[in-house]
């Protein structure tokens, strides 16, 4: 359970603890949905965000729309006005139930004590049934220390569990590699499916990602949408002739944008279930030697070069090329890789390799910004709970890092070693260099992008007692990334700053 507490809530929270619910309090209510969130994406199971009244669930409401727009299942527990003051002006008095509805798959306020199991449960189910997301439960103020007669209690003994059962995302990991491997298709991820099939699988064609989606004249689609993220599924980046075989759970999906040749209605691994038997049962593979899979290795050849070409450069300031060649090679293979920003995520996608499903999480389908200390938080807390040894990794641009930076005390305070690199350039998508930034505040005001030219967040996490590292050379960085690696005891923050107009130098890659 994450969150903030406050009026009306505080014993909700103690109450959790005596539970044996682990509440981790964060700084921003709506830096707690988004931990809650990833919760539900990482686990399967919804996670639960707990936040005061008004105020508390406005800020909780972005976690909440960015939950219903990646899927994942989350449980939103919110305080509210006494029932016997409502619509008198009670402190924080906000019509909440009916202001979540525009944000989450269920809002309901139970009428009664004896109801608010039934609620719960209903909650937990409609969160994680179908297409995953939201819930949102509201809990009056005077029922908070409320009694009610033990007899009365429908369960009064015995705890309920709810196995999320077709979930979200359903781990279908196994059977799609066997489906890519025995079939011999190219398959190309979406950011959130990176690492189903790991991205240096022979089959993966994410560095021609243009090309492959240009010219294919068949797309089967495990899941994914054709939203913004695949460009609606339209010229000039798709075939016009391009024929689609849509598979996916929710019934409403099927179609949009573009109407598919093949509709098929299902869970994924179930699916991939059927269509690997049927590739099995008649021996067919698409050749390793046709003109198409040339195409394809001729155009990744070609990019890997560019990025190889400005990734070996080492003049300082840095560019974003040459940070993440080195970040990546020093990042476990199983390390959970969390990512914001603009160009920072946009380019980091490409160069930092995911090799397990599940193990990276980035602004997603709503494109939101602030996520990543708060998804970085939520997946520490995991695999501090399950002892695994792998470690959570979370890269942000310096204009993303801003919008929930205060979470490093949340970081410190529970003690969980998560490494945040902030790439620093300065400004969002651009900045200036500190000569220009004190030109530009002679003459006047400074450009809306810009950012205070060379900012010590690394002085930020130093001050909660956390480690804080500034660096601006390779061999830095890479001491840096080694030291913080290895130590799980306490969080780190190194600070790359870099070239402010470092940009992606060839957009058509």
């Amino acid at each position: 359970m994450f969150g903030i507490v406050g009026v009306p809530i505080i014993e909700v929270a103690m109450a959790a603890q005596a539970a044996g619910i682990r509440y981790v309090g964060m700084r921003n209510e709506q830096a707690a949905c988004y931990a809650a969130s990833a919760i539900g994406y990482i686990t399967g199971r919804p996670g639960a965000c707990l936040v005061v009244s008004g105020p508390g669930l406005i800020h909780a409401l972005g976690g909440m729309a960015n939950a219903n727009m990646n899927c994942w299942p989350v449980v939103v527990i919110g305080g509210s006005s006494d029932r016997n003051q409502e619509t008198a002006g009670a402190f924080q008095e906000f019509p909440q139930v009916e202001a979540c509805r525009l944000y989450s798959k269920f809002s309901a306020r139970p009428s009664s004590l004896e109801a608010i199991p039934s609620v719960i449960e209903k909650a937990v189910r409609t969160s994680i049934y179908g297409r995953p997301g939201a819930c949102y439960v509201d809990i009056a103020g005077d029922m908070v220390n409320a009694k009610v007669e033990r007899n009365s209690q429908r369960s009064p003994n015995q705890p309920v569990f709810f196995h999320p059962i077709g979930a979200a995302y359903g781990r279908a990991e196994t059977v799609l590699r066997e489906f890519i491997e025995t079939s011999g298709l190219p398959f190309l991820p979406t950011p959130m499916g990176k690492g189903v099939l790991p991205d240096d699988h022979a089959n993966c064609v994410a560095a021609a990602r243009s090309r492959a989606l240009l010219l294919a004249d068949v797309i089967l689609l495990f899941g994914a949408r054709l939203n913004w993220m695949l460009h609606f599924g339209l010229p000039p980046r798709f075939n016009p002739n391009v024929k689609i075989i849509q598979v996916d759970l929710c019934a409403e999906e099927m179609g949009n944008n573009v109407r598919p040749a093949v509709a098929l209605l299902g869970d994924i691994s179930a699916v991939a279930t059927q269509l690997l038997m049927c590739v099995r049962r008649d021996g067919w593979k698409y050749p390793s030697n046709t003109e198409w899979w040339s195409t394809l290795k001729s155009k990744i050849a070609a990019n890997a070069k560019i990025s190889k070409a400005l990734a070996l450069q080492s003049t300082v300031p840095l560019n974003y090329y040459t940070v993440f060649h080195h970040i990546s090679q020093l990042l476990p293979h199983d390390c959970i890789i969390v990512s914001e920003g603009a160009n920072t995520m946009d380019i980091g996608r490409t160069m930092l390799n995911n090799y397990l499903p599940r193990h990276r999480l980035d602004a997603g389908t709503f494109g939101t910004m602030g996520v990543g200390l708060g998804f970085a938080i939520a997946a520490a807390a995991v695999e501090a709970s399950q002892n695994t040894g792998r470690r959570v990794v979370c890269v942000e641009g310096d204009s993303a890092f801003g919008f929930s930076g205060m979470e490093v005390e949340t970081m410190c305070r529970y003690s969980l070693p998560v490494v945040v690199i902030v790439v620093n350039n300065n400004g969002i998508y651009s900045g200036v260099d500190s000569e220009t930034w004190k030109a530009m505040k002679q003459m006047g005001e400074a450009p809306p992008v810009s950012l205070l030219p060379e900012a010590r967040y690394d002085e930020v996490m130093k001050a909660f007692g956390g480690r804080g590292l500034l660096v601006r050379t390779v061999e830095e960085l890479r001491s840096a990334l080694q030291l913080s690696l290895s130590d799980w005891e306490r969080p780190s923050l190194i600070n790359v700053l870099i070239d402010p107009s470092s940009d992606r130098k060839h957009p058509n890659m």
